[in-house]
Formats: C-alpha cells, structure tokens, sequence
C-alpha cells in the first residue's frame, strides 16, 4: 500500500512539475523564435535606428518603427483613459451600493460582453464611433477628421478593454471583509469614506492588477484597431489623425511582399517588440503590485 501511495506521489508530482515547466518554456521559446527570425535585420540594421526612425520604406531597405509603437501608445493610454475610471466607478456603485439582483444581472452582461470576437467590436466601431468622431466630435473641436482615427481606435478598445477590466475589480471588491465595511461605518465614516478608505486602500492591488491586464490587452489588440484607426504612418499630438499600431501592421503585411529583402525578418523584429513591451509591462505591474502589498 505505501509503495502504491509512493509511486502514485512520484507520478503526480511528475506531471505537475512537468506542466509548470512547459508553462515556464512557452515564453522563452516564443521569446527565442522571435529573436531568431529577427536576427537578419537586427544584423543589418542599428536597433536605435529601427526604434526611433521615422522612415518606413521596405523597397529602399528602410525599417523604422517609431510611428508604430507610437500609434500603440497612444490608443492603448486613450483606451485606458477611457475605460479605467468608468470601470473603477461601476465596480464601486455594483458591489458597494447597488441590489444584488442588478450585480446578479450585470455578471452575465459582462462575460457575454468578454466573449464577443474582436471583429464585432471593429464592424461597430466603423459604423457608430468613426461617424461620430467625423461628423460630431471633431466638428465640435473646430477640426476635420475621416473619423479612421486614434481617437476611435482608443474608444473602441476601452469598450473592449471594460469587461475584463470590470470582472476583476468586481471581484477585487466583493472580497473586502464586510466587517473592515462595517467598521468604519460605525465609526462615523461616510460611504464616500468608507469607499475611499477600506475599498480601494484594501483592494488596491488588485485594482492595479486589473488595470494591468486591460494596458497588456489594448496594446496587442489587433483587429478591431486596425479596422478603425486608419493604417498611414502619420506621428501627430491630435487623437483625430490616424495612426498604424505595431499589431495592425504585422497583421496587415505579413504573407505579403516576401520577396522584399528582410521584409520578413522586419515583421518578426515588431512581433518581438510587441511582445517585450507587454512582458515589460506585465513586469512593472507586478513589482508595483509586490511593493503594495508589502507597504
């Protein structure tokens, strides 16, 4: 019997082990293709000319990606913008203040909103939010715009940035000690205060764990973006110019003009820059997340 118990230990501890080191591998290999694929322009090319030049010109040899990470800043910092306080605000009202019901109901909404694909998202994107910003919101501001913006792109990922960022702080929320709620209630506090100082105080880690996610989300959204924000590699300070993300343009490129030399290598050098300034991101979220929960 305890030889049994032993061997079926042995077994188990195998596998599990073996699962979290294949987890462990995954980035690392993606990380090891990326840069193996992208060595030939790394190679012939500075990495400070490929990060800050402007020039985009395949056919002259030219590789700059400056206006893509650019594009992919701007949207994702309006789509947080956009969704974070909107979210924070509703995860306060729906555990704090609202009926049970209306969280009962509002859960399923949420996951169903998680669960659209990302080309619905872009296919209301082009026919609510790009009119709006080109036949109203631009007009008010005095400019012109086509409405195929930034400014669109940073709407249409907040709205698909808001149930993965609302689900979590739901949950962040609802599992604050009702007594830490009751306490301060009895102590005079008001609800503001009680919100202020026992909600967000305690379940401040996990509000920058969530917003984490929803940064890490908007930057590699790919579809929806690309559908909306207008493709032209223009670097302007107006959220009513267009822009070309660093997804938007792999996914609008890649399989195409393979021939043009290192074109390809190129392609891959962005997939790779997408990847490290998430996995830089996803970093810096924990550190700050760890420094939290130790203060």
């Amino acid at each position: 019997m305890n030889r049994n118990r032993r061997l079926a230990d042995f077994f188990a501890t195998t596998w599990m082990r073996g699962g979290m080191y294949l987890l462990l591998s995954v980035p690392l290999l993606i990380t090891i293709g990326l840069l193996w694929k992208a060595f030939p322009i790394l190679d012939g090319h500075s990495f400070t000319d490929l990060i800050f030049s402007r020039k985009w010109a395949p056919t002259k040899g030219e590789f700059g990606f400056l206006p893509f990470i650019y594009s992919s800043a701007y949207v994702t910092l309006l789509s947080f913008i956009f969704s974070a306080p909107l979210c924070l605000l509703a995860a306060v009202y729906l555990t704090q203040f609202a009926q049970k019901r209306l969280l009962s109901f509002m859960l399923p909404v949420i996951d169903i909103l998680a669960g659209i694909p990302s080309v619905i998202y872009g296919v209301w994107g082009i026919l609510v939010i790009v009119p709006l910003v080109s036949g109203y919101i631009a007009p008010f501001f005095n400019t012109t715009s086509s409405g195929y913006s930034l400014l669109s792109g940073g709407v249409v990922l907040a709205v698909m940035c808001i149930p993965y960022m609302l689900n979590m702080l739901i949950e962040v929320f609802r599992t604050v000690p009702v007594g830490m709620k009751e306490a301060s209630l009895s102590l005079g506090a008001t609800d503001w205060e009680m919100v202020k100082h026992v909600i967000i105080r305690k379940g401040f880690p996990g509000i920058i764990s969530a917003f984490g996610l929803g940064i890490a989300k908007a930057f590699g959204e790919t579809i929806a973006v690309l559908m909306v924000v207008g493709n032209t590699l223009h670097i302007s300070a107006s959220p009513f110019s267009s822009g070309y993300p660093l997804p938007a343009l792999i996914a609008n490129n890649y399989g195409e003009m393979m021939s043009i030399p290192d074109y390809d290598s190129a392609l891959m050098f962005s997939a790779l820059l997408l990847f490290v300034i998430i996995l830089i991101f996803n970093l810096f979220f924990r550190y700050f997340i760890h420094k939290t929960e130790r203060s």
